[in-house]
């Protein structure tokens, strides 16, 4: 039996085995189960900053928001999201043309002329007086309703077919009575419209009924009202051929497009009896459906000379009555008064010429 050393019994006696062999366990070497070098200084340095930092995030010079792939999100097939890009990486003047092409292609197709004519007018105008998104939108807006609301008004009246020099502004007002005053100024709100009701004008010729139903109409399609003028002569033409092309039907349905239809002067041409019958068919098919506007220089008692036939005559007469507004314009022709008045204007004018020449020669 081999004898113990002193130094091996002094070792055995005053410490434990734990304490003389090493905690950790000793790295091997591959196959060979040889232990590995002692780490370097380097790898000691590397090995601190993974335990500082266990989610692999890099530093300011390294990757932007960097993830390493955990063990989960590899099992179940799904990756880190990638931080967002930013909206244009293109230099700032070129994304400013490019957005500001776009921008107007977008108006273009969305039929916004004005907006698109302006809106750099209104962004300079919004910079400098600070105004908020909501108020340069509306001013975007209000200012493209407004062309359009010109546009449309512009359109009904080449529709409507009025005189344009027939304006309320242009017809002495004074001229008429005081009722009769009092029946304009209603019927310029519009709501006999509405309702579906007629307006009649009886008179002497030029007592102004043409010009003075004409200037209403004006001022009912400038608040947006479809109207249309024609003379009764005309009408009757029109209807008259489409009866005889089988397309009276077709006719009357466009009319039915217009809340207004204005006949002047019925009865002062001679209509034969054919002629007549469709206009009835008219007034009939607009009555309570949309309202009729017209001048006569006839009352109803001679309307038995425009329709032929007293059955037919108090058939019209009734329906045209019926939620109707009647003015009586008894007034002398306006015509008239302008050709006296022009005409007391050249006689002053040459007699204060011939006193001048008189005065000259003495």
């Amino acid at each position: 039996m081999r004898e113990k050393t002193p130094t091996a019994e002094r070792l055995s006696e005053k410490a434990p085995v734990e304490e003389i062999l090493p905690a950790t366990p000793v790295e091997s070497n591959g196959a060979q189960g040889e232990p590995l070098p002692p780490p370097s200084a380097a790898s000691k340095s590397l090995k601190k900053q993974k335990e500082k930092n266990p989610k692999g995030k890099e530093g300011k010079e390294g990757k932007e928001g960097g993830e390493e792939l955990t063990t989960a999100q590899f099992a179940q097939g799904t990756t880190p999201k990638a931080p967002p890009t930013p909206f244009c990486s293109i230099p700032s003047p070129f994304c400013s043309m490019e957005s500001g092409r776009r921008l107007r292609q977008l108006l273009t197709d969305l039929h916004l002329p004005t907006v698109r004519a302006c809106y750099e007018q209104v962004a300079g105008q919004a910079i400098r007086e600070q105004l908020s998104y909501e108020r340069f939108l509306l001013e975007l807006l209000e200012r493209e309703q407004e062309v359009r609301h010109q546009n449309r008004i512009e359109r009904l009246l080449r529709e409507s077919r009025l005189p344009r020099e027939k304006t309320l502004e242009s017809f002495e007002m004074n001229r008429l009575p005081l009722r009769v005053r009092q029946q304009v100024h209603s019927l310029l709100e519009g709501s006999f419209v509405d309702r579906r009701e007629n307006l009649l004008a009886f008179g002497n010729p030029g007592s102004g009924k043409t010009h003075l139903l004409c200037g209403i109409s004006q001022h009912l399609v400038r608040c947006g009202r479809k109207v249309l003028y024609t003379t009764s002569a005309l009408l009757v033409q029109e209807l008259l051929l489409a009866k005889r092309e089988l397309t009276l039907s077709r006719v009357l349905k466009r009319l039915s497009g217009f809340e207004v239809l204005l006949i002047d002067d019925l009865g002062y041409v001679q209509q034969s009896r054919e002629e007549m019958e469709v206009l009835f068919t008219l007034l009939a098919e607009r009555y309570e459906r949309g309202s009729v506007l017209m001048t006569s220089n006839l009352p109803f008692s001679k309307w038995e000379s425009i329709f032929k036939d007293p059955m037919t005559t108090a058939a019209a007469i009734d329906r045209l009555v019926h939620h109707s507004v009647i003015l009586e314009l008894n007034l002398s022709s306006y015509r008239m008064q302008e050709a006296t008045r022009s005409t007391q204007q050249a006689i002053r004018s040459q007699r204060a010429s011939t006193a001048g020449q008189d005065g000259a020669a003495a």
